[in-house]
């Protein structure tokens, strides 16, 4: 979506947004990415999203680019909160896209399809990996404490994570989670450069 200043100067507004009942009409013309770890995409995309992972991102600007000239840019996740991100990032690179409502869990809930790899396993959406670890670290501290007294620092220095992971608007955990085996690319996959080519030539 682009807002127009005064002037008459685009800008793209990161914080624009598409319902899925905006999104099924034109899905066929639309360029989707979704920024989920490999693993959540295995387990279940959007018909013809592709997958560039949100700490990747970077490295897609190009091909990002040259697919805004080629039709809408919709950027999707589990829920929604790291396709805002991703639009953000994308809108500080003069790359217009636009975040999905809900993310693919919206998409399922409206009754659409999700495509599944033959034989991909299913993983839990990134947001809820983080909330079992964070909340299981912070209930070790608890009572780790009662053994070790000062052990419940761990408790604090999670909780404090997860206050700057809010105001900053970005998860080291998750970070450090998308590198585990589950949430990686399954063997045979060709990768991201794969993708990226396809977005050029799509």
């Amino acid at each position: 979506m682009i807002r127009t200043e005064p002037e008459g100067s685009a800008v793209t507004d990161p914080s624009a947004t598409l319902t899925v009942d905006e999104l099924a009409p034109r899905l066929n013309s639309a360029t989707v990415i979704d920024v989920r770890a490999p693993g959540e995409y295995a387990s279940g995309h959007i018909p013809g999203a592709h997958n560039v992972p949100l700490d990747r991102l970077d490295d897609a600007l190009t091909a990002l680019g040259a697919a805004t000239g080629k039709g809408e840019l919709v950027v999707v996740c589990a829920s929604g909160a790291r396709s805002g991100t991703a639009c953000g990032r994308l809108a500080g690179q003069g790359i217009t896209a636009t975040s999905l409502e809900g993310g693919t869990q919206a998409w399922a809930r409206g009754g659409h399809t999700l495509d599944r790899p033959e034989g991909a396993r299913a993983v839990w959406p990134m947001e809820r990996q983080v909330r079992l670890v964070a909340g299981s670290l912070v209930v070790l501290g608890i009572l780790l404490d009662l053994a070790v007294p000062g052990a419940r620092v761990l408790s604090f220095l999670i909780g404090g994570g997860l206050v700057f992971s809010a105001l900053s608007n970005t998860c080291g955990m998750a970070a450090v989670l998308s590198k585990l085996p589950y949430n990686r690319r399954r063997a045979g996959d060709a990768g991201l450069d794969a993708t990226l080519r396809r977005l050029t030539q799509a």
